[in-house]
């Protein structure tokens, strides 16, 4: 059987024919991702209800990207340019990725899932990266990636599995700011940005701000399934 992976879906508004209705969804591309790197995708509606049944049924899970968290998550008051924050979304994320982390399920977490990550573990964000940076270079563009590469810290887990350097795409207006209890950096674009963190403490607890499921390189899922095997077996036998 193939490993069960959770992907966290987004809260909002989208047209079926004449109809337009709330809905929770997921980019297509989050689910190819998983389906080419041999596991099997189930989407996961925001909830925080049944939080460790809902986990039960998985072997891995993926947070994935969306709109911005609520800055009183992490004891800030919101910048003017942070928006569409969906409060059910922020609170059921918060503890499915602390309930995951207790159980040491294999976790990638890919931008705002990056974020909700940091902050699941004490840590905070810059609500407005052109603050610091000057410029909008990774969400230059509204619906259009930015293209750019990082550079792996030495050591790291995303290094082994990436090499020294990746092309990644970008699309945020947020980043880290305080790293949580435990996290380490991992990655870094050319103006400095941190870019990846990482836990080495767990199994598998990657976080990116870039989108890897939109592009063609598969190694960070590839790696999440194999995990997730592993911890399928692991499970399976301590219920044996």
């Amino acid at each position: 059987m193939k490993p069960l992976i959770g992907i966290t879906t987004y809260i909002t508004s989208a047209r079926f024919g004449s109809w337009e209705e709330v809905t929770s969804l997921v980019p297509q591309d989050y689910v190819r991702a998983i389906e080419h790197a041999g596991g099997r995708p189930l989407l996961v509606p925001p909830s925080e209800d049944g939080i460790e049944e809902t986990l039960d049924a998985f072997d891995g899970v993926i947070f994935s990207g969306g709109s911005d968290l609520d800055p009183e998550m992490y004891g800030q008051e919101a910048h003017p340019e942070t928006y569409g924050i969906v409060e059910q979304r922020d609170r059921a994320e918060l503890a499915l990725l602390e309930a995951a982390l207790a159980r040491d399920m294999p976790v990638l977490a890919i931008c705002r899932g990056s974020q909700v990550l940091n902050v699941a573990l004490g840590g905070d964000l810059v609500q407005h990266l052109p603050d610091v940076v000057g410029d909008h270079k990774h969400k230059h563009t509204p619906g259009a990636y930015a293209d750019h590469d990082v550079q792996l810290v030495p050591e790291s887990r995303l290094a082994s599995l990436l090499g020294d350097h990746a092309p990644v795409k970008s699309h945020h207006h947020q980043g880290f700011g305080r790293l949580g209890e435990g996290l380490r950096e991992s990655a870094h674009a050319e103006d400095g940005t941190l870019e990846g963190l990482e836990d080495p403490s767990r199994r598998f607890a990657l976080g990116v701000l870039w989108h890897p499921e939109a592009g063609e390189d598969l190694r960070l899922f590839e790696a999440l399934v194999a995990e997730a095997r592993d911890y399928r077996r692991r499970e399976h036998r301590r219920s044996a």
